[in-house]
């Protein structure tokens, strides 16, 4: 949700204009702050901004996407076994013109890694289906020191600029490994019916896959033996790698019909699903993907319009929720509910950037400070400073 200011938009950021009443009521009602989720040195990716939220060292446990990539889709990774995110992407000539091939459905997706695990597969190399257009490339005994660009770090830029390479000679071989994947791939999808269909109706054809983000298996601690006051817990998402951290994190994963990480995602299924796991479950992580995505896509109005769903379609109808139970002696105790975005994707970049993000903590009986708004402006005069490591969870569940 996070983004810089808008010069059309009064020069205020999107959060800040956006009507957000029920964000505000939070901010106004709990105590905030500014959250440093990316460390220095590594790159603002959403898999580093969100294990940060839940308290991880990117120093002990980053490894990529890849890894939670299969962690999510139920691929055990063995010690020696390279996982990278792939991405079907659509190449218009020289340029990369976009990272996700004009939204793709997940059948489709499906249909396209199954026919390159035919082509492509063997005792080394395989290719599983993720979700929309992204998927999991694995590779027996690659070499994960291997420079791969973000493809929505690069849209409309020539794709051969940012291909992948190898960052010592030992990881050679995996880097020509990959990069004759990737070539074969355009050979194969640009003349597969599906592609050829797709043109026709006017899409974007998925005509080349995208390997990035890839590691090993990460070494992390389940949330419920770092946090005792955690002994059941569970994640909400429509994102593979949310669901892959959440896996590695000991929570369980909750799958909501019509969750599709974009701007007509359920959201009210969403709010409902968290309501649903707070009667049994101790500690809840909700995720919605949908104004990362607008914010990718350059998109001012759309941008703006997942920011109100969200507020009208998910927080209110949680804190209604929250009330409802209360009064109905359906929780155990009190819950605590944390707001935040998990990096700032501007529109104006159409990328992620590091910048510190805007948090607030609420619960009952807590001791509001001055802060009348949820915004990124609003946050910097919040009681909590600016937090970064582990100081954000550790503060929330205290």
């Amino acid at each position: 949700m996070a983004d810089w200011a808008v010069p059309e938009l009064g020069g205020k950021t999107l959060l800040e204009h956006a009507d957000t009443p029920a964000f505000d009521w939070l901010a106004r009602n709990g105590r905030n702050g500014l959250l440093k989720t990316v460390a220095d040195g590594f790159h603002p990716g959403s898999e580093v901004a969100n294990s940060s939220i839940l308290g991880y060292d990117q120093h002990l446990v980053y490894e990529g996407r890849g890894p939670l990539e299969a962690a999510s889709i139920g691929v055990e990774l063995d010690d020696d076994d390279f996982a990278l995110r792939c991405n079907l992407i659509c190449l218009d000539g020289d340029l990369l013109k976009n990272h996700s091939c004009g939204r793709l459905e997940t059948e489709e997706g499906d249909v396209l890694i199954k026919y390159l695990e035919e082509k492509l597969g063997n005792d080394r190399v395989h290719f599983y289906t993720g979700v929309q257009y992204r998927h999991l490339l694995v590779i027996k005994g690659g070499n994960k020191h291997i420079h791969c660009t973000p493809p929505h770090d690069v849209p409309l830029q020539p794709w051969r600029d940012h291909m992948l390479y190898a960052e010592c000679p030992e990881a050679e071989e995996t880097a020509q490994l990959l990069t004759e994947l990737i070539l074969k791939s355009q050979e194969l999808l640009s003349v597969h019916p599906l592609n050829i269909q797709r043109v026709q109706n006017g899409q974007d054809p998925a005509n080349c896959i995208w390997p990035w983000g890839g590691g090993y298996r990460p070494k992390m601690e389940p949330l419920t033996t770092t946090y005792p006051a955690i002994k059941t817990g569970s994640v909400i998402t429509a994102v593979d790698l949310i669901r892959g951290i959440g896996r590695y994190a000991g929570l369980r994963v909750i799958d909501v019909p019509g969750a599709t990480g974009l701007f007509d995602t359920n959201f009210e299924g969403k709010a409902q699903a968290a309501l649903d796991a707070l009667k049994v479950d101790d500690f809840v992580y909700l995720h919605v993907e949908a104004s990362d995505e607008a914010g990718h896509d350059g998109s001012v109005p759309l941008k703006l319009q997942t920011i109100t769903d969200l507020d009208h379609r998910l927080v209110q109808p949680i804190l209604d929720g929250l009330n409802a139970l209360d009064g109905e002696s359906g929780l155990a105790e009190p819950v605590a509910i944390a707001l935040l975005p998990d990096h700032p994707t501007p529109c104006k970049l159409r990328t992620h950037t590091n910048e510190p993000i805007p948090f607030c903590i609420w619960y009952p009986g807590i001791e509001a400070d001055s802060v009348q708004s949820f915004g990124e402006n609003a946050a910097k005069e919040g009681a909590c400073g600016t937090l970064e490591g582990d100081g954000f969870i550790k503060e929330f569940m205290r």
